[in-house]
Parts: C-alpha cells; sequence; structure tokens
C-alpha cells in the first residue's frame, strides 16, 4: 500500500472535499432543485433529483443504478443502487431521502431563500440542507474519497435506497422494501439523518421513536349558538375539551394516562447508554425546561427513553375571523412519539378507559392510528461497537450512542423486511429549523461527518465477514 492508499490520506481527501468547498458547491447544485414531496405543482423536481442529480454522480463512483415507481400511485419514485466488488464481503445498505417539506418561500429572512444556499453567520442555510440532502451527500463524498484514496476499490460492498416521499410519511417505501427484499439483502443500515444531541458530539442513533396520531373532538350541536343568549347556558366545546387534555397531562407536562407509558420505567440498557449523555444546541428553537416532563428522569430520558404527548393543533369556532357565538364543536389532534418498550397497539382503548374514567364519556377519538413505527437495535450490537469505535478513531473524541432518535424515520421498514441492524449516524442539530423557515447545516458537524464517514468506509474494506 503506498502512502497516498492509507486511512488517514482517505481522511485527508474527505477534509480537503469540505475545505476547498467541492461539498459545498455540492449541496448548492443539489439544493437549488425544488424537490418538495409536499406540492404536486413540483412532482418533476423529485425524478429530476434522482435522474440528473444522484444518478451520473453515483454512475461515476462504480455503481450500477434502476430508477423505480412508487408502488403506490400518487407518491415520488425510488432509487436504488449496488457496488458489489465481492459478495463474500460485507455490504451496507446507505439510506437517504432527496425530497423536502415546503419551501415556504415567503417566510424566510430577507435575503435567503430555499432554494439557494446561502452563507451567514458560519451557518449554510437552503431547503434539505440539513433534512436531507445535505445528510446524504456528506456519506456519498466521504465514500468518494476512500475511492480515490484507494485506487477506486473499497473492499466491501454499498448499496443505496433513497426515496422521494419520506415528508409525506415515506408512503410506498415498506411496500418496496418488502418486494425487493433480496436486491436490497444487507449486513447494516448505515444512514444519516436527523440531529445530533448536541452540536458538538458526534452521535449514533441504534433506531427511532414512532409516532402514534388522534383526534379528540367535542361535537354538540349543528351549529353555534349566539353567546350572549346561551353563553352560561349551553356547554362550551372548547372548555370540555381543554379539561379533557388537562385530564390527559397535567401542567408540567407529566402524562397521566400511564398505560402509554413503559411498564418498567426507562429499560437498564437504555438508561445505561445515556448515563452523562447530553441534550441541548437548539439556538433560537427552544428551550428545554427542567420542569417540564416526566419527574425523576433526565433530559436524554425524556426524549431519548420515554414517551411524550403533543398537542399539534386545536380549534373551536373561527379564530382568525371570531364571532359571537357559543361554537358547535372543538377538535385537538394529538400525537404520542413512543418508544419500542411500549405498545401503540393499545393506545387508542386506554385513552377511551381513562377519559371515561374521568367523566368525558361525550369527548370522541377519531383518526387514531400509527404514522410511523418505532424501532431500535441493540446499543451493544456488534456494528454498533464497530461504528463508534471507527468513529472515535477518525475524529479522536466521544461519541455518543443513544437507543433512538427522538424523532421518526423508516427504520422499522429495515428492520422487518431486511432485518439489518440500524446505525444512525446525523450530521444536523437540534436547532437546524428542518421544517420551517431558514432551515440550515452547520459546518462543523458536516466537515466532521465527512471524516467520520471516510473511516467507516475505509474500515469496511478492512472487516472481517
Amino acid at each position: 500500500m503506498t502512502e497516498t492508499q492509507t486511512r488517514a490520506a482517505a481522511l485527508a481527501r474527505a477534509a480537503q472535499m469540505f475545505d476547498t468547498g467541492a461539498l459545498k458547491a455540492k449541496l448548492t447544485e443539489f439544493v437549488a432543485i425544488p424537490s418538495t414531496a409536499q406540492d404536486p405543482a413540483y412532482e418533476a423536481a423529485l425524478h429530476q433529483y434522482l435522474d440528473q442529480a444522484i444518478r451520473p454522480w453515483v454512475e461515476r463512483l462504480g455503481f450500477t443504478v434502476t430508477i423505480h415507481p412508487n408502488p403506490l400511485p400518487g407518491f415520488g419514485p425510488i432509487l436504488t443502487a449496488e457496488r458489489i466488488e465481492d459478495p463474500s464481503r460485507p455490504t451496507v445498505l446507505l439510506y437517504g431521502h432527496g425530497d423536502t417539506v415546503r419551501g415556504m418561500d415567503e417566510q424566510w429572512s430577507p435575503g435567503l431563500t430555499p432554494w439557494t444556499v446561502t452563507e451567514r453567520d458560519g451557518l449554510w442555510y437552503g431547503r434539505g440542507t440539513a433534512d436531507n440532502k445535505g445528510q446524504h451527500i456528506i456519506n456519498l463524498m466521504a465514500l468518494e474519497a476512500v475511492l480515490e484514496a484507494r485506487g477506486g476499490k473499497l473492499g466491501g460492498n454499498v448499496k443505496l435506497v433513497l426515496e422521494m416521499a419520506e415528508e409525506r410519511g415515506s408512503k410506498g417505501l415498506r411496500e418496496f422494501v418488502a418486494q425487493n427484499a433480496k436486491l436490497l439483502a444487507a449486513d447494516a443500515l448505515i444512514a444519516s439523518d436527523g440531529p445530533r444531541v448536541m452540536p458538538e458530539i458526534p452521535t449514533i442513533a441504534v433506531g427511532t421513536r414512532g409516532t402514534f396520531h388522534f383526534d379528540l373532538v367535542v361535537k354538540l350541536r349543528e351549529g353555534g349558538v349566539h353567546s350572549g343568549h346561551w353563553g352560561g347556558l349551553t356547554t362550551d366545546p372548547a372548555i370540555l375539551l381543554s379539561h379533557a387534555l388537562g385530564c390527559m397531562m397535567d401542567r408540567n407536562g407529566k402524562i397521566l394516562v400511564r398505560d402509554w407509558l413503559p411498564q418498567n420505567g426507562v429499560p437498564a440498557e437504555v438508561r445505561g447508554v445515556l448515563a452523562g449523555c447530553e441534550v441541548g444546541g437548539g439556538g433560537e428553537a427552544a428551550t428545554i425546561d427542567a420542569g417540564w416532563g416526566e419527574p425523576g428522569l433526565t433530559a436524554a430520558e425524556k426524549i431519548y427513553g420515554w414517551n411524550s404527548l403533543i398537542i399539534l393543533a386545536m380549534t373551536s369556532g373561527q379564530p382568525h375571523a371570531p364571532v359571537n357565538a357559543v361554537a358547535p364543536d372543538a377538535r385537538a389532534h394529538c400525537q404520542i412519539r413512543y418508544t419500542v418498550d411500549t405498545d401503540p397497539a393499545t393506545f387508542e382503548a386506554s385513552l377511551r378507559r381513562h377519559l371515561d374514567a374521568n367523566g368525558f364519556q361525550n369527548v370522541a377519538i377519531e383518526n387514531a392510528g400509527i404514522r410511523m413505527p418505532a424501532s431500535r437495535t441493540s446499543p451493544d450490537h456488534p456494528w454498533v461497537r464497530w461504528a463508534r469505535e471507527s468513529m472515535e478513531r477518525s475524529l479522536g473524541k466521544h461519541v455518543q450512542v443513544i437507543p433512538n432518535s427522538s424523532g421518526g424515520l423508516p427504520g422499522d421498514v429495515f428492520v422487518d423486511h431486511l432485518g439489518v441492524p440500524l446505525v444512525w449516524v446525523p450530521h444536523s442539530y437540534n436547532g437546524c429549523k428542518q421544517h420551517g423557515p431558514d432551515e440550515h447545516l452547520l459546518p462543523g458537524p458536516a466537515r466532521e461527518g465527512l471524516l467520520a464517514f471516510a473511516g467507516m468506509w475505509w474500515d469496511l474494506g478492512e472487516k472481517a465477514k
């Protein structure tokens, strides 16, 4: 092996790709494609991203590429690619999504636009910079650096699946993976999405929390009635709904429907891996309020080892144009973020019992169901240990393993149909504003992400089967 064909040389190439602006240039090129999955007017951009941005790049890296229609009509296409050097060697499946949420063009700060990468105050702004274009670009660019350093050979195998409907709940992905399990078969899934626990702390998440949604509805009459003639005489559905919500969670964020929670508390394995884990770095996005949530848990245990209830929206009457009437109904759309330590199949029945026991028989539960299932690989899995050791060797610092990320990702699809362990290596942070205006990527974690993945790609070539 020559001096230029070493692990250190591969990492140096990856660092050079950042330092010379190559990563930022690639990100600028890809962000310029307005591939939002949430606006039908941009459907062509979903295909453009895969066919004109991803396909030619990964073909140059030696991949064989196929773009497939989504099994579910009306949802974005799915790209698969494979680079097989030796089927007897380890194979990693790389996942990402090239679709984004809506641009929200008019809501961005002056001088910023969603489809142009703009550097301001050390941040890289643009839609998809953090979610998820920037993250999978980093991983593929790191692979490119290792292939260059190794003379075009990796020593292992890589498969890629890139979907274009993640921001619509990954519709069709489960069906696609089930139908193409042989094509996508791998030893492990190693991919990137979501935030680190802290901007400066490299992170591995071995799963994700699931999401369960439902509506609470109070409907008392067909139309509103005059507030002067009926206020104080007839039941106000908004008040009734507010009290029903209050019986589900106290004023300090403690969930009162206790059947929703892990019955034996935070599992010992989860508590152990989270010992000493810091959480934060959200910038202007929000604050961590010590008195909010389950008493007795650390911040890390609350967000990574416990369940949460969030009221995503609630209405009664017409808030944008109120009239002098007692509204006929009230509705709240609620979400439970849950770990694998609870069974979401019991959530609706548990809530019904709880509401009835508290005198809210006239509060209906509608549209209840799982939007995205939870997943988790053991934090002590050999592939997790391998990834952590590789990253710590490359970065020279502690890597925090968490039992699951706080958000939702389709990891369950790959566990269920491919049986792979999950190794999520996020390159973003909690304050990236990924689903709102002014989404951005932090350059520091991006550079570390390049080094971390370059090290893992190199080590893949050295790994015993």
